[in-house]
């Protein structure tokens, strides 16, 4: 099994305009996914993350504030999770629910460097 990184862009703009009822059904739909996932033993870790941060640029390391993307670029959050190959690994995603509001899930592997 190898691992791989899902990273959920672009539905912080679409879930911002979502009532209250709403937000609380897709949240709740977001968790029965990671439930899903977690359940079937493919989910390593997972988590929402802050709007700001710190960004290095250079050799030098210049530090700035950010990260300064366009609102659709924005990382929401991250999972890692357990699959056979990139195929497995993207029908994983397939269910996600951010997907069905505008949402992407990008999918990277993790290197295995050991």
């Amino acid at each position: 099994m190898a691992e791989f990184l899902f990273l959920y862009r672009g539905a912080d703009a679409v879930t911002a305009a979502l009532s209250p009822k709403e937000m609380q059904d897709y949240m709740q739909r977001f968790q029965n996914w990671i439930v899903s996932l977690t359940k079937t033993g493919k989910l390593m870790s997972c988590g929402p993350l802050e709007k700001g941060g710190k960004t290095l640029v250079g050799p030098n390391g210049l530090v700035t504030d950010g990260p300064l993307a366009e609102t659709k670029d924005l990382i929401g959050g991250y999972s890692v999770v357990s699959a056979k190959d990139l195929d497995e690994a993207t029908e994983l995603a397939r269910n996600c629910p951010s997907l069905a509001i505008g949402g992407t899930v990008e999918i990277r592997a993790v290197l295995d460097v050991k």
